[in-house]
């Protein structure tokens, strides 16, 4: 697929390319089995699912300034400095520039997560065990490098404005990709990265909704990442019952530092730089707003349930997750009863009144 890049993806600092080195073993199935059959009937749904980036309108005219400002008129500017406080008032022109690049932060970490996801589904392709499981993950191998090929595109012909990998995912796709353990791999990209992701598109769904090119990208990523979680809970299932007390304690602390990893340290800093605020200043109100808070809650809703399916909502994860007030999530139905991810309505209430400069707003979830 052709198209013109008119703001490449910057480079990070540490470089264009980067090397991780791994230590696993590659295995081959060779009974060939096919006994689980939830797992098969996955593969089949995925592959009459498929779709190309060349089934999408990318004709249409993207102008995301021009949303900001329709916004604007609404009334959406009266709202941000009444609603969220800022540090200081910020006059229309500041904020349809903070609207604008916290837009294409969200987009370019999604492009990262993506290129990581596709990477450690190569990986996973190696390491299980099973054939039917080589089967999805190779599926989800396409799917991935599709993601990557339509955010990237979006990013640099349509949007025009991106960011490089935030350090805090760069991390974590680091220590995903680098361990030796298949399963470790599968937790990590599967149940917490895939997870955490399929929240935050459908926050973006529901921020865009003026917005019908990435409305339809999102739409038809969020339908493969439902299933790729899915993947990853039948995947998983069973295999942290029979660990050792040692064996389940070290995925514990995985789950509990990626957890931290993903909700409090994949902060804005790179969009206050670059608008010249000071990030000490703005990062910690950017935090702290309601609709943040409620976010960063909600990012959660999926994980929590799915790591309770997996017998990993241990004692030493529920103290770590009542810390963070994620425990409210375990009631909701996992991955397998309903693959799909309702925001709380309580965000969506918020976010709603916001957008059309409303009163009234009720707090968020966390808030």
């Amino acid at each position: 697929m052709k198209y013109i890049q008119t703001n490449p993806v910057p480079v990070p600092a540490f470089g264009a390319t980067q090397a991780v080195r791994t230590t696993m073993e590659t295995v081959f199935d060779w009974k060939y089995a096919l006994e689980q059959q939830n797992l098969m009937a996955l593969y089949e749904k995925g592959k009459a699912a498929t779709w190309n980036a060349t089934d999408l309108d990318w004709s249409i005219d993207v102008d995301v300034e021009k949303i900001m400002q329709s916004r604007q008129a609404m009334g959406m500017g009266g709202m941000l400095n009444k609603v969220l406080a800022p540090p200081r008032p910020l006059d229309e022109k500041e904020q349809i520039e903070l609207n604008l690049n916290m837009n294409a932060f969200m987009l370019s970490q999604f492009l990262h997560g993506e290129q990581g996801a596709l990477v450690a589904t190569a990986k996973i392709v190696q390491q299980v065990p099973t054939a039917e499981a080589k089967f999805y993950a190779a599926n989800q191998v396409a799917d991935e490098a599709r993601h990557v090929e339509v955010y990237h595109r979006y990013l640099t012909e349509k949007l025009g404005l991106s960011y490089e990998i935030h350090p805090s995912l760069k991390s974590l796709l680091e220590d995903i990709v680098g361990d030796s353990r298949w399963d470790v791999t599968y937790l990590g990209m599967q149940i917490m990265v895939e997870g955490l992701a399929l929240a935050a598109f459908g926050m973006m769904r529901l921020m865009m909704q003026d917005e019908p090119l990435i409305q339809d990208i999102t739409t038809r990523i969020m339908s493969d990442e439902a299933r790729h979680v899915a993947f990853g809970v039948l995947a998983l299932e069973g295999v942290y019952r029979d660990m050792s007390a040692a064996e389940l304690r070290e995925r514990e602390e995985f789950v509990i530092e990626a957890t931290h990893l993903m909700r409090d340290r994949l902060l804005m800093h790179s969009v206050f730089d670059r608008l010249g605020w000071d990030r000490e200043v703005w990062v910690p109100w950017m935090s702290e707003t309601p609709f943040m808070q409620g976010f960063r809650q909600m990012l959660f809703s999926k994980i929590v349930p799915n790591l309770k399916r997996l017998g990993l909502l241990t004692p030493r994860v529920r103290e770590a997750y009542a810390k963070l007030d994620l425990l409210r999530f375990e009631t909701l139905q996992d991955s397998i009863e309903d693959p799909g991810i309702t925001p709380p309505q309580e965000l969506v209430q918020l976010l709603a009144q916001f957008m059309a400069g409303g009163a009234g707003v009720h707090p968020a979830p966390g808030a």
